[in-house]
């Protein structure tokens, strides 16, 4: 089983390597080649690369053999997009699997009736949808929220489980499922009224960006040293950036592509998502690979320079500035590279300094 999940992280991680060079290509530091890579950038990031991770999270959790299809059949599909095959084949495996998804979030749900299971199976549902729209032709800028609306939520449903730890008011946990109901809602009012609907989509994420920052435990972690802290500026820094993308989705209104486009999208897809990403690595990882990666200062580096890397980026796009747009996207691929070694380097020399007989805290997690 665990050769299993090493193939399936293998693929989001080619996924996720395309993913950044077909953003580069959209930046013009790649040369298009005549192929269609460059297209594929939204894609694979999400459905590739994040729609492979998640459920396998989920899949391990879950502890099924059947819940491993959901990640292996959206790995396929990134596999097929970076393959150049027909958009139908990607789009339905990747839409398939995000259906299977589903299933396995109601599973979990079952077995674990809650709020954040409850949040988490919605997330699920929203997925499965945006996968079906793109696989039936809808363009990536009409798709792109719902994917966003997703991963907002498949967070914000991952932090409401730990925010227990600080015991928070019944209240704040209602108030957060509303706000999770008026998000969905955003987003179908969207589809109708793309002006009014983007309004309220914004507004919606500001709102929940404001409800993280107000009872997340980073608020409490972030006093502490060491990894507690790290994780917890992570999550601080991604919540701002929440806050300023849903901000700029309700000035902006609807958009299409443009400097303006690019900044609404990626202060949450990176801004977000991936400082989450950066924080939950050495959770996730030895919790699916038990792979062991302590935490050590080279950490901060990737997030500070990821952080500075977007304000660039998105200056140049609410200044209209092409060159920090396009240096801001480069140093944003520059830093993510930069996690990527740093993650490996720690595991590897975790490893490689092992006494005999050393038995590590990953190998007895539960899977």
């Amino acid at each position: 089983m665990l050769a299993r999940r090493a193939v399936l992280v293998a693929a989001a991680l080619l996924a996720l390597v395309g993913g950044l060079a077909a953003g580069l290509v959209r930046l013009g530091w790649l040369p298009h080649a005549g192929g269609s890579l460059g297209t594929m950038h939204g894609p694979l990031m999400v459905m590739g690369f994040l729609g492979t991770l998640i459920p396998l999270e989920r899949a391990v959790a879950l502890d099924r053999p059947w819940g491993y299809l959901s990640p292996a059949l959206s790995a396929l599909g990134g596999v097929a997009l970076l393959a150049g095959l027909p958009h139908a084949v990607g789009g339905a495996l990747l839409a398939a699997g995000a259906t299977l998804l589903v299933a396995v979030f109601v599973a979990l749900r079952r077995r674990e009736p809650s709020a954040h299971m409850t949040v988490l199976t919605v997330a699920s549902v929203v997925l499965a949808l945006a996968d079906a729209a793109w696989l039936l032709g809808l363009p990536v800028s009409q798709v792109a929220w719902a994917w966003i609306v997703f991963l907002v939520l498949t967070i914000t449903g991952e932090r409401l489980e730990l925010a227990r730890v600080r015991r928070p008011p019944a209240w704040s946990q209602r108030l957060l499922l509303v706000l999770v109901a008026g998000l969905v809602a955003a987003l179908g009012l969207r589809s109708l009224l793309p002006g009014p609907g983007m309004v309220a989509l914004g507004v919606g994420l500001v709102l929940i960006a404001g409800w993280l920052l107000r009872f997340d435990v980073a608020l409490r972690t972030v006093r502490g040293t060491g990894l507690p802290r790290f994780v917890a500026a992570c999550l601080l820094a991604g919540y701002a950036w929440l806050g300023l993308g849903g901000l700029l989705a309700a000035l902006g209104g609807p958009q299409a592509a443009g400097p303006l486009y690019d900044a609404q999208l990626h202060t949450i897809l990176v801004g977000f998502v991936f400082s989450m990403i950066l924080g939950h690595a050495p959770v996730i990882l030895p919790a699916i690979l038990r792979v062991a990666v302590p935490y050590r200062a080279a950490a901060w580096l990737p997030l500070v320079a990821l952080h500075l890397s977007l304000s660039l980026r998105v200056g140049g796009d609410l200044f209209t500035w092409p060159a920090a747009r396009s240096w801001g996207g480069l140093l944003n691929v520059v830093a993510l590279v930069t996690f990527a070694a740093v993650t490996a380097g720690s595991a590897l020399v975790d490893r490689l300094g092992r006494p005999a007989g050393y038995r590590d805290l990953a190998r007895r997690r539960p899977t």
